[in-house]
Parts: C-alpha cells; structure tokens; sequence
C-alpha cells in the first residue's frame, strides 16, 4: 500500500464557511419542541457549516446547575440531538449560570479547528457575579484567530453608561497573557452577541409602538442607544452590524407576540443584537507597498428576528454569514484510515501518517465513532496510540484495534485522531462500515460455492 504522506503542499484554494448566528435570552425556560425555523432547517437547500448559538437567562437555580453539571443541560442535548443526525459535532462550550455558548460545526472540518481557550467574565456585582457578563470561545479555525462572546449587559434605560463600561471590561478579559495567543484585538475575526440591553431614549411608549406598528423603524434607529455609541465610541465604531429591519426583540409578554402588558408597559427595544469586527488591514509600508495578507472577508446574508417563539419575553435573533478565506491550514496534521475490511471478530489495523510538524503525545488516542457522534466524547472505542503502536516506517504508523466488544450495527463509523497536546481533533477518515462476523462468513460460503 503506498504511504499516505500527502507530499509536497500544493496552493490551497479559497474556501466558503456558511455559519449561523444564535442569540437567544430564553428567560428559564426549556426548549421548545421545534427549532427548525431557528436553525433554518425548514429550507430545502440547507448549506450551513457551523452553528454558534449563545443563550441568556437558562434556568440557573440550584437544583437545575447541579443537575447540569451532572448532565448535559436540556438546551445543549436539544441542539445535539437536532444537529448531529445532520452531520454536526458540539466542538466546544461554556457556561457561566445563566449563560452558555456552543459551538458546531460539520465534522469534516474538525482537523481545522482547534480550541485554544474558553473564558468566563462576570460583570455583576462589581465583577463577583455571573448573571451578567460574557462567555468567551477562542480558536483557530483553518490557521485564523476567531473569537466568539455571547453576553449578558446591564438592563434598564439609565444604565447605558453602565452597559458601555461592561462591554470594555469583557473585552478587557479576553486577552491570553498565559498562553501563545494573540491579544483579542488582533484576532482575524470576533462575533460579538446577546442581550445586550441597549434601549431606546427620548420616544414615548405610543411613538414607539405605533411605530412598530406601521414598521416604520427609521425614527427609532436614530434613538437606539447601541446605533448612537457606535456613532462616538471609536471600538464600538469597529464592530458592524446587519441592519434592523425586523421589529424590536423586548419585551413581550410570554406565549404571545404582544409587546408588554404588564403595569411596568417596558417600551421595546433591540435588546438582543449580533455584531462582528473583522482585523483591520496593515497599512502600507514605506515603501509605498501594500504587505500580502490571506484572503479573509465575512459577508452577511441575513439578520433576523424569529417572531413563531414565545416561550420568553425575548424573540431570537439569527445572522447567517459567508466567511471566504484562503486556509492557512489546508493539510490535517493526522491523515489516517482503517486498513481493509473490517470486522466484529478480529483485531484490526489503522494505518496513519502525520505532518513534519505534528507534534504527538503519548496521550494521544483514536477514537471509533458512530457517523452522527453529538460530541468528541461520544466514542463508541477507542485506543491510545502510544500503548497499540505496531510498525513505523516510512512516515506511515499503524496500531491495532479490538473490535471485538463492539456491538453489531448497520451504522456507518469514523475513525477521529485527538490530540492531547492541541485538545482537539487532528485527523478524521472517511466513512465506513464494519461487517457483522455472520456477513463474513455467508461471503466465505459464497466463494466456496461452485459458480456456473
């Protein structure tokens, strides 16, 4: 069999990643039954590569934060269950009480992303709470800095100076001093969401809504206090925003789409909104001379709100984007694949070949996996490589696998590479099936059998 090296790099082409944007504060209650047209899974041409969904406000009382930490929380094993029948892995996640951030994304291109911290901020109480702040993924995604934040900002009109300052603090929070990782700022790309509790000043309650009423949004654009700081606070000015052309997202009264009712008559605002800041391009050197810099550019197809949910007093807002890059990373540090035919009564061998600068790790494993895994934990077996190591030649390493205490199964499997050292999958295979023993010898039968 010849070596699977992949030889000398050649020039990687541009790539197109379609992701989905999630913020949703969903005021303690539990999933609804159906999230397709959240996902966009009622569309026929459904062509999404990653899923970033943060939520507000989940249920964090005693009893519900025990039972997550036991547990996977009812919010997280609802999108898993949702999204891994389609290909989708939970890569990464964090929660901070009320708050939680997860983040999908199809398997095919987990050798390309590595998660290289995760980070909570609370804000509340001057810095000792967790019921507002921010949760933080930081990774590399095909060789670029990404930052994701969902966040939870102070409410009430007169708090907007308050708001402003917790935005700079969580941003503050996000630097990497311990680690080899640029300040957030030189990040290639942040996507910044939640509730973000801007409000609208000056217009009364019945301006306001007879307003929305007629979807004239204009006159309140101009009042909305997050569109105003970006008008005057030169980092606020850096990120960007889709423009607001659905109704203001709060405050509802819950199970309908009646602005609120209640003695208080909250006036809607755009409390939950979607930003991203893309690292500015370098200047030009003395020469006159532009430096090279990869192709990176973001593109936002849709900003919107979800109007069919009322569980909460908030409506969910999605952004789909188009990231068009050139990887940086084109190669997966690990290309591996089983060997032949696999079956449930025999060992069976993996052969795989790693990148000049793949640095391994006696606690590396592989992991056999059932195609649709919810998470990386999900392994149906596994062995570390260090223990199993049979040949190396060549650049090419192969390691034996017991299939025996597998359960017979139609299902398809992959074969996914973790690395210790990077905390992330390295290398993944192509789908396969592994025969069932009676499959193997109803195929012996046949050959034996006499063909006319």
């Amino acid at each position: 069999m010849a070596a699977l090296n992949p030889g000398k790099p050649t020039e990687p082409r541009g790539k197109r990643l379609s992701i989905q944007v999630v913020t949703w504060n969903v005021a303690s209650a539990a999933p609804p039954l159906d999230l397709s047209d959240l996902l966009q899974l009622n569309k026929d041409n459904l062509n999404l590569d990653m899923y970033v969904i943060g939520l507000q406000e989940m249920n964090c009382g005693i009893m519900s934060l025990l039972s997550d930490t036991a547990f996977e929380d009812p919010w997280s094993s609802f999108f898993m269950d949702v999204l891994s029948p389609l290909s989708f892995v939970k890569v990464s996640s964090v929660r901070m009480q009320g708050l939680l951030l997860l983040f999908f994304a199809k398997h095919h291109h987990l050798p390309f992303v590595q998660i290289l911290s995760t980070k909570s901020t609370p804000t509340g109480l001057f810095g000792y709470w967790g019921n507002k702040g921010g949760v933080n993924i930081c990774m590399k995604l095909y060789g670029y800095y990404i930052s994701i934040i969902n966040c939870h900002l102070p409410p009430h009109m007169a708090n907007n100076d308050q708001r402003l300052e917790h935005f700079d603090r969580i941003l503050e929070m996000q630097n990497f001093e311990e680690q080899d990782i640029p300040n957030i700022l030189d990040h290639d790309l942040i996507l910044w969401f939640g509730d973000m509790n801007f409000r609208i000043e000056d217009f009364g309650l019945h301006f306001v809504r007879e307003s929305i009423k007629n979807g004239c949004y204009s006159d309140l654009w101009e009042k909305d206090q997050l569109s105003i700081a970006k008008r005057h606070d030169p980092l606020l000015r850096q990120f960007q925003e889709g423009p607001l052309l659905f109704p203001p997202t709060y405050k509802f009264d819950k199970n309908s789409n009646n602005y609120d009712t209640s003695e208080k008559k909250r006036k809607p605002a755009w409390t939950d909104r979607i930003l991203w800041r893309l690292k500015r391009q370098p200047q030009a050197n003395p020469h006159n001379q532009r430096l090279p810099v990869p192709h990176f550019c973001l593109s936002l197809r849709s900003y919107v709100s979800h109007m069919m949910y009322c569980i909460s007093d908030h409506k969910p807002v999605t952004s789909t984007f188009d990231l068009e890059l050139k990887p940086l990373a084109s190669v997966p540090p690990i290309t591996l694949m089983p060997e032949g035919l696999w079956t449930m009564e025999n060992d069976m061998l993996i052969s795989y070949s790693l990148t000049p600068d793949f640095l391994s790790s006696p606690w590396d494993w592989i992991g056999l996996y059932k195609v649709g895994l919810r998470h990386i934990n999900d392994y149906v077996s596994y062995v570390w490589v260090g223990d199993n190591q049979v040949s190396f030649s060549d650049g090419l390493i192969q390691v034996y696998f017991n299939t025996r205490d597998i359960p017979e199964t139609e299902d398809q499997f992959l074969l996914c590479y973790y690395s210790n050292n990077l905390h992330s999958v390295v290398g993944i295979s192509k789908p396969f099936k592994i025969q069932p023993s009676s499959f193997l010898a109803e195929d012996l039968l046949s050959e034996a059998q006499p063909h006319i």
